[in-house]
């Protein structure tokens, strides 16, 4: 069998409208509601999914009693068809910027340590050099933010590469460490000590992350290594508003990443306690997709990212000598 000619789409002639016509359906369900969004009729929709179907030689929906559901084919054309969209955006985009100055959109996902300090800084270095760039940021989970990536909503990410991804398509550049430290209100009783062990900490009431995630498993086995149970006064939760003002009324403690800890302590809202644990988060750093071209903007704003991490990588090595 001959290998299949990569300009396939060109002599098929493959239409814009047809890429917009996959998403739609897969957004909206049935034909008639993907027809309506795309202004156009029924009977034309239908006519160009099954030119598009006929061309590829297979079923890309399913057709069912209420509705469409994308086949295994179809996932993949759908996935294919919003990255394909999303580079004819940002090359409208770029183009216009290298006229302009430099402008246009860079897309970042970002956990939540990275996001407190590293980004913050580098977007205000990147903004001083190029104010009319938009730069959006959306803070989620590793897991949440990595299928964001895979369909194209982002350049790249600040995030751990997690063992449930499929990393063939993506590069990752390490960046940081996250270690994790204990916090509590400032005035805390236990704030003033000028140290504490882990038997002192196992029957305070916790605010942690839920069962399951990496970090809960993590600190719990530091006490079993200890031969000490987990304390069993816990508030599950990762929402960081909701532990911060709970951390503010009563004497529980939370377990952080160092950096997010720093800041609410240069703030005054937070203390660090005077313990070593002996659990860490996973590195985090750099992910993006090895297929995709990155526009003048957002490699501004990734070199100014990774100055910024080698930057606050030596204040830390400073503070530790």
């Amino acid at each position: 069998m001959n290998a299949p000619n990569p300009n396939w789409f060109l002599r098929a002639r493959l239409k814009t409208r047809q890429l917009l016509l996959l998403i739609a359906l897969d957004d909206e369900g049935t034909l008639m509601r993907a027809a309506e969004v795309l202004c156009m009729t029924q009977p034309a929709a239908s006519k160009q999914l099954k030119e598009l179907e006929d061309m590829l030689g297979i079923a890309l929906f399913e057709r069912l009693p209420r509705g469409m559901e994308p086949t295994i084919y179809g996932e993949s054309m759908i996935r294919h068809a919003r990255m394909a969209l999303t580079s004819l955006a940002r090359a409208h985009e770029d183009i216009v910027a290298l006229r302009a100055g430099l402008a246009g959109q860079v897309d970042v996902g970002s956990i939540m340590t990275p996001a407190m300090r590293l980004l913050p800084c580098a977007i205000t270095r990147v903004k001083k050099l190029a104010p009319l760039l938009r730069i959006g940021v959306q803070v989620e989970s590793s897991m949440v933010l990595l299928e964001r990536l895979q369909r194209g909503n982002f350049d790249f990410l600040l995030a751990r590469m997690t063992g449930l991804s499929d990393n063939a398509d993506l590069q990752y550049e390490e960046l940081a460490a996250e270690p994790v430290v204990v916090v509590a209100r400032v005035g805390h009783p236990l704030a003033g000590r000028a140290r504490l062990s882990l038997h002192e900490l196992a029957g305070a009431p916790w605010i942690m992350p839920p069962p399951g995630s990496i970090l809960r498993q993590r600190f719990d086995q530091q006490f079993h290594n200890a031969g000490l149970e987990p304390p069993g006064d816990v508030v599950d939760t990762s929402e960081i508003v909701l532990i911060t003002s709970m951390l503010q009324m009563s004497d529980a403690l939370n377990v952080m990443s160092a950096d997010i800890a720093l800041h609410y302590q240069e703030l005054g809202l937070l203390a660090v306690l005077p313990i070593e644990l002996a659990c860490q988060m996973d590195p985090y750093g750099i992910i993006r997709r090895r297929d995709r071209l990155l526009s003048p903007g957002a490699e501004l704003l990734l070199q100014a990212i990774r100055r910024q991490a080698s930057t606050s990588l030596a204040v830390f090595d400073m503070a530790d000598a």
